[in-house]
């Protein structure tokens, strides 16, 4: 498969219709079409099959598809490198984090990088576990946070320090009155929190057992800033990572969680890739970061 026939089955297994697909590319719809039929005649199978005005994958399509997009990642992140080196960007680091490392972490390591060294192009990426993952290894990002050690073997994660949970309350809540919070309060209220098969979940689901509390979210996340909007309307409690700085959102308490789990905040690399001298520069500025906002530590 060439690299425009896998642009091309990637576009339309993500787009489902061809129109769809054609304006992803940029490209006419009979331009796609016909490289689309190019590409099932030089495979000698089907790929989709129409059907009332869509094209449904064929059980070939579905096989082929998660390697396809792995080696369409890997042809962008080598563009964007040669599209870097043409324009003279040489000086260029790249680092893909988790949101709320992101956010609490790397503006503060990126400002005293930035001092040091104000003429190297910054790029930074915002991204769940797995993306970072895919970054590493394609060589789109050099450097990467997360809360989470987990990783595969070709990871190295190296963990900076460790972070608990954090209680976000709707204005004039009863438990404002508290100072902290256990997970033992929580029982009975509508919580927010993480969604299942998330670090974060497992270690409160963990946490939760070992006290003997029964806690389920009404209202599940996938990234914690956005359990702010729901808190502050009203929907429940936010059980959250405490790294991000809460108390600067208005409308809402926080209060820290004691006696609870905490997790890692871990510096990821790819262990096949060698860094450069300002990835390295980079990198010591992520964990001096990292140590002076843990070192701040619970703000109310």
């Amino acid at each position: 498969m060439r690299a425009r026939h896998l642009e091309v089955f990637t576009a339309v297994m993500r787009a489902g219709t061809v129109t769809a697909a054609a304006r992803m590319l940029n490209i006419s719809q009979p331009a796609l079409s016909q490289v689309l039929l190019h590409t099932e005649d030089e495979l000698g199978f089907t790929l989709f099959e129409r059907v009332k005005g869509r094209l449904r994958p064929t059980p070939e399509a579905l096989e082929i598809f998660p390697d396809a997009e792995r080696l369409l990642a890997g042809l962008d992140g080598l563009r964007r490198k040669t599209t870097d080196l043409r324009l003279g960007r040489a000086g260029l680091v790249r680092v893909a984090a988790s949101p709320p490392p992101a956010i609490a972490i790397l503006p503060r390591a990126f400002t005293a990088f930035r001092a040091q060294q104000p003429n190297i192009l910054l790029r930074a990426h915002s991204a769940p576990i797995a993306a970072i993952v895919d970054m590493l290894r394609a060589g789109d990002a050099s450097l990467g946070v997360a809360m989470d050690d987990r990783l595969p073997p070709d990871i190295d994660a190296q963990v900076m320090g460790s972070i608990g949970f954090a209680c976000l309350l709707p204005a004039g809540h009863a438990l404002q009155r508290k100072t902290e919070l256990t997970l033992a309060d929580l029982v009975g209220e509508e919580l927010i929190s993480y969604r299942g098969n998330t670090r974060p979940a497992e270690e409160l689901a963990h946490s939760a057992r070992a006290q003997g509390v029964a806690l389920s979210p009404s209202l599940e996340i996938d990234i914690s800033i956005s359990a702010v909007g729901f808190v502050q309307a009203g929907l429940g409690i936010g059980l959250v990572d405490a790294l991000l700085p809460w108390h600067q959102f208005a409308g809402l308490a926080v209060r820290p969680l004691a006696g609870g789990p905490e997790f890692p905040i871990a510096l990821l690399t790819s262990r096949a890739r060698a860094l450069s001298r300002a990835d390295e520069m980079m990198r010591d500025e992520i964990r001096a970061a990292c140590f002076a906002v843990l070192g701040e530590g619970f703000k109310a």
